[in-house]
């Protein structure tokens, strides 16, 4: 019989252990400490030259973000043509020296002309994505790992399922250990419609029975949402499905599936041609807010069109927009919330609120009446009136999410008025004195 033994230690850095669900709806890490999810994609940036993705890792180390959703398989879609630096089997590629933005189409979904052995990984390809799982967890970053997308020229997303059963065995044989790993099933889920939900249950039952560490698991959809009730499930992993309406409905999201609700995407701040990629950096980080007010978490990319044909969507590189420091205030904004959380209030019946009124409050009741922010969106009053109740003093902020500011607005109880710039995206946040007296 083989014997061993290890030496257990305290965790070190930034180690605060691996991301599970806390008080139903949050995050936190296993040390307990609040995980407030702000993630951005860059769906096959470390399948890109070795220049391109240390540009992406030096707009990393910023702080901007705390996870970061990637592709385990190679992508192929509108401005991402060009094959990978290496792929997950050994074999060759299908012949695209005649593909263009033109005809992408005509490639998408082939399996001719490709020749792979899906029995043998290429494990060049799999240590690429050991090192950049690795750099992340030393950034303090979780790395949300796309298992399965549509977005396909080389045959990897019609493989059998005996094939995608291999495939899920090997990736949490090689990836469970790292604490920072979350699994996403899909992208898109609903768009590989040559497999059934049957089929995806079969595939989560193995990826479940395979990972010893139970890391966070979901599956993200297009315009279908998964049943998010399934037990194997342990967040929502949320893509909009209207062109318009987006986390406005997370409150509802939440009391539907009683999880956490991560919106993966919402759009991104960009100028491509479609619908999805041509949000202002406003509009965006007002979606962000929306999110989090009603208990949410929302993440970023950027779509930019540009000379050095590279966007952060498919490619990292340099971020061209503006709002991916403005997520970077909201994370630390969240920091600032008792008990790790917020969720729609009010929660009191004594608290007078006015009817339009749209307020977050801690998600933990113990901190009830302690802390509240007020998010007026699109609408820019110049004053407002406040009351919370006759007796407590509260000092008031006043949050200007889009020019990151935080402007001390006094110490006040009772009703009152508070004078506001006058423009969109303001906040106010309220925070109980720890002296009450007069």
């Amino acid at each position: 019989m083989t014997t061993g033994s290890f030496l257990a230690v305290a965790p070190t850095g930034n180690n605060h252990g691996p991301v599970q669900v806390s008080h139903t709806f949050q995050l936190s890490y296993a040390d307990h400490t609040p995980h407030h999810s702000i993630g951005t994609t860059c769906y096959t940036f470390d399948l890109q030259d070795a220049s391109i993705v240390e540009r992406t890792f030096a707009e990393l180390e910023k702080g901007y973000f705390n996870k970061l959703r990637f592709c385990m398989m190679p992508k192929h879609y509108d401005f991402c043509l060009h094959d990978p630096c290496a792929f997950p089997y050994e074999g060759t590629p299908m012949d695209a020296s005649r593909l263009t933005r033109e005809n992408f189409m005509e490639y998408t979904g082939k399996t001719e002309g490709n020749h792979w052995d899906f029995t043998r990984f290429h494990p060049e390809f799999f240590r690429i994505h050991d090192r950049t799982v690795e750099r992340l967890m030393q950034l303090g970053i979780e790395a949300d790992l796309i298992l399965f997308h549509a977005y396909d020229r080389w045959g990897f997303s019609k493989m059998s399922m005996e094939d995608n059963l291999r495939y899920l065995k090997y990736i949490t044989a090689r990836y469970s250990a790292y604490r920072n790993v979350w699994w996403s099933m899909a992208n898109e889920y609903d768009l590989l419609t040559h497999l059934s939900v049957d089929d995806w249950e079969q595939m989560a039952d193995t990826l479940v029975k395979n990972d010893p560490y139970h890391h966070l698991r979901s599956i993200h959809n297009c315009e279908t949402f998964y049943d998010h009730t399934k037990p194997w499930i342990t967040h929502c992993s949320c893509q909009r499905c209207d062109h318009y309406k987006t986390t406005e409905t997370t409150t509802q999201l939440r009391e539907t599936y009683g999880k956490p609700v991560i919106w993966d995407e919402v759009g991104y701040e960009g100028n491509l041609p479609h619908c999805w990629g041509n949000l202002t950096a406003e509009e965006l980080t007002r979606r962000s807010w929306e999110a989090v007010i009603r208990g949410g978490y929302c993440g970023h990319s950027e779509t930019y069109l540009s000379d050095d044909n590279l966007i952060w969507w498919c490619h990292g590189s340099a971020l061209k927009g503006q709002s991916a420091e403005r997520f970077g205030f909201l994370l630390d904004f969240l920091k600032d919330v008792p008990g790790g959380g917020l969720k729609e209030g009010p929660q009191r019946d004594n608290i007078h609120f006015q009817w339009d009124d749209k307020i977050a409050v801690p998600e933990d009741d113990q901190y009830a009446g302690t802390w509240y922010f007020y998010y007026f969106s699109l609408w820019r009053p110049a004053f407002r009136q406040i009351y919370i109740d006759d007796t407590t003093w509260y000092d008031a902020e006043i949050i200007d999410t889009w020019n990151m500011e935080v402007i001390p607005a006094g110490r006040h109880k009772g009703k009152y008025e508070l004078e506001l710039p006058g423009r969109q995206y303001i906040g106010v946040r309220l925070k109980k004195c720890a002296d009450q007296g007069d």
